[in-house]
C-alpha cells in the first residue's frame, strides 16, 4: 500500500521533511533569544530614560566607553560651549526622515575638560552639503545642559564609513577620540544628545527619545517557526494519504473491464 515511500522522489521529500523540523525548531528557539534580548535592552533603557539626571563625569571621562548600563543615562554639565570649533555631522535624519546635519558642539566644562554635545538636526542648505551650513547659536556665557549620554560612533557599530577628505569642519562619525586629536584638548568618552535647555525657534531640533525594539514581533516569530515544524509531518501525512488514495483509485480503473462499445 505505501511501497511508494520507497521511490526516489518520496525518500528525497521525506529526508527534506527530517531536516526541516529541527531547523524550524531552531529557528523558533533563535527568535525567542532575540526577544529576551530585546526586551531586556528595552528594560535598560527604560530605566535609563526614567533615572535622575548625575553630572557628566560621574559616568564618563577622557577614554571612557560608554557602557550599554550608561547609554541614554540623563547627565547635566556646566560650562560653555565653544562654537568656534563646532562641527556638523553628514548625512542624518530627522523624524521626517529629512536628511540633514547634526550639529556637534563642543562644550567645555568649569574644569577644563571637553564634552561633546549633539545639539540637534538641521537641514542641509543644498544637495551637495559641501558648504558649511547657518547653524544657530547656541546661549552664551556659561550655562548648564542636559543630555543623553551616548556611546563613541564607530563604523562596525553604525556601518557609517568614516570617509576622508570631508569638507571643511564635517565629519562622519561622533567619536570622542578623534575629536580630542582634532581639539587638542581632554574630551570626555562618548557625547551627550541635548535635552535641555531647549533652543530658541525649535532649531537644531533637538534629537527624540529612543523608541522601543519591537521584542514582541521576535516572540510572534518563534511561535510562527514552531507551528511550521508541527505542519511539516502533518502535511507530509496528507500528501502520502493523497498519493494512496490516487495510486489505489488508478489500480481500480485499470482492472475495471471496459464497457461494451453501442452498435
Amino acid at each position: 500500500m505505501y511501497r511508494f515511500l520507497l521511490s526516489r522522489q518520496w525518500v528525497i521529500l521525506t529526508l527534506v521533511a527530517l531536516l526541516l523540523i529541527p531547523t524550524m525548531i531552531r529557528l523558533g528557539f533563535w527568535q525567542m533569544h532575540r526577544y529576551e534580548e530585546r526586551s531586556a535592552r528595552n528594560q535598560l533603557v527604560s530605566e535609563a530614560l526614567t533615572a535622575a539626571p548625575v553630572p557628566v563625569e560621574r559616568l564618563t571621562s577622557p577614554g571612557h566607553t560608554v557602557t550599554t548600563d550608561e547609554r541614554y543615562r540623563s547627565v547635566t554639565a556646566t560650562g560653555h560651549f565653544d562654537t568656534d570649533r563646532e562641527v556638523v555631522v553628514r548625512r542624518r535624519v530627522n523624524a521626517d526622515e529629512e536628511v540633514g546635519f547634526h550639529v556637534l558642539t563642543p562644550f567645555v566644562l568649569t574644569d577644563g575638560k571637553v564634552l561633546l554635545v549633539n545639539r540637534g538636526w538641521i537641514p542641509a542648505d543644498g544637495p551637495s552639503q559641501t558648504a558649511f551650513p547657518e547653524v544657530p547659536a547656541p546661549p552664551a556665557g556659561e550655562i548648564t545642559v542636559t543630555g543623553r549620554l551616548m556611546p563613541d560612533e564607530t563604523t562596525a557599530a553604525s556601518g557609517i564609513k568614516n570617509l576622508k577628505g570631508l569638507p571643511d569642519r564635517q565629519v562622519m562619525l561622533i567619536n570622542s577620540e578623534q575629536e580630542a586629536e582634532r581639539l587638542g584638548a581632554r574630551v570626555l568618552g562618548g557625547y551627550i544628545a541635548q535635552t535641555a535647555p531647549e533652543p530658541k525657534g525649535d532649531s537644531p531640533e533637538l534629537i527624540g527619545r529612543p523608541g522601543d525594539e519591537d521584542a514582541a514581533l521576535n516572540y510572534a516569530y518563534a511561535i510562527q517557526w514552531w507551528l511550521f515544524s508541527a505542519c511539516v509531518p502533518v502535511g507530509w501525512v496528507i500528501l502520502a494519504r493523497r498519493e494512496r488514495r490516487d495510486r489505489a483509485q488508478a489500480a481500480r480503473q485499470e482492472t475495471e473491464p471496459a464497457e461494451p462499445a453501442t452498435v
